[in-house]
């Protein structure tokens, strides 16, 4: 192979990596929508139905790439992988209570804040070192959620806000977990953590009376987000991230957090606060900013990986 053909290879290696994961960023950017379009189904409910398709999907996509079963190859991770299973859940918990009870436009900004929690997390317990201008970022992004919270002081505000923190939390130690156990592929923990959802929010929806059947519009709405929003965009991302940098994932990955509030603004009418666009300005200079400045957290899952 030529040196002209060779690059003309990673070029289009490169551009299909760029288009794959801006489209997993478009696909994840519609969770506040959905959330938004469900009508009666509370958080358990939700996560235990989207859960199900969500690990039925995977099962087939994982069996079909490498011929194996995903439970085998996540048990083969060990503890690692059991620990970042119960943080997605977490994470999705969080992620779906505070989208239903704050503006999509601040939960979808806090989940962002999961790559700063990561590197805090890689610092204190895996020993990674952390750069000057991430720790610089991680103090604009903690003056950035001041500001977007100010003005939230009812009890629902203030459990949403705990909730989207909690979530991005999740993602953080998800992605820390990963890097414990240096594992290179995320698909199989994703798969694990939509067991575990499955078994904790059928023993609560159990424990709490909730019904186990759902209206078919709720039902149908909570498998689409299990299929395309969160495993499509998976798959197209777990596609992508390998031909492109760490930074430009970061970026890319941006485009959730931008489209999120465009689509209940466009569908629902849902405006942002003034508070929320200068502290969200603030945050997503901090995290491109950062990426710019050659930040070396590859995140295994992006930050804002639907949840």
């Amino acid at each position: 192979m030529s040196s002209t053909t060779y690059k003309s290879s990673q070029e289009i290696s490169h551009t299909l990596g760029l288009l794959f994961v801006f489209a997993a960023g478009v696909l994840w950017s519609t969770v506040g929508l959905g959330i938004r379009l469900i009508e009666e189904a509370n958080v358990w409910q939700i996560l235990l139905y989207r859960s199900v398709a969500l690990s039925a999907f995977l099962y087939l996509i994982i069996s079909l790439r490498s011929g194996e079963n995903p439970l085998t190859q996540a048990c083969r991770s060990g503890l690692p992988a059991i620990v970042a299973g119960l943080a997605l859940v977490a994470a999705y918990s969080g992620g779906i209570y505070s989208i239903q009870v704050i503006p999509v436009a601040n939960a979808l900004l806090l989940f962002a804040t999961a790559p700063f929690m990561a590197a805090i997390l890689g610092w204190v317990i895996l020993r990674e070192r952390v750069r000057a201008a991430t720790w610089i970022a991680i103090f604009v992004a903690i003056g950035a959620i001041a500001i977007m919270v100010s003005g939230g002081t009812s009890v629902g505000a203030i459990d949403g806000t705990l909730a989207a923190l909690g979530a991005a939390l999740g993602f953080a130690i998800f992605t820390v977990a990963l890097r414990w156990g240096k594992s290179g592929e995320m698909l199989p923990a994703v798969f694990l953590s939509g067991l575990f959802a499955i078994i904790i929010t059928s023993l609560i929806c159990t424990f709490q009376g909730l019904s186990l059947v759902l209206s078919v519009r709720d039902a149908g709405l909570s498998m689409g987000m299990g299929v395309f929003q969160v495993g499509a965009g998976l798959v197209l991302y777990t596609l992508g991230s390998r031909t492109l940098p760490a930074a430009e994932l970061t970026l890319l990955s941006l485009s959730e957090v931008l489209l999120g509030p465009f689509w209940v603004w466009l569908f629902l009418g849902e405006d942002s606060s003034y508070r929320t666009l200068l502290g969200g300005s603030l945050l997503l200079a901090a995290i491109i900013g950062n990426a710019l400045s050659g930040a070396r957290f590859k995140p295994h899952l992006p930050t804002d990986f639907e949840v």
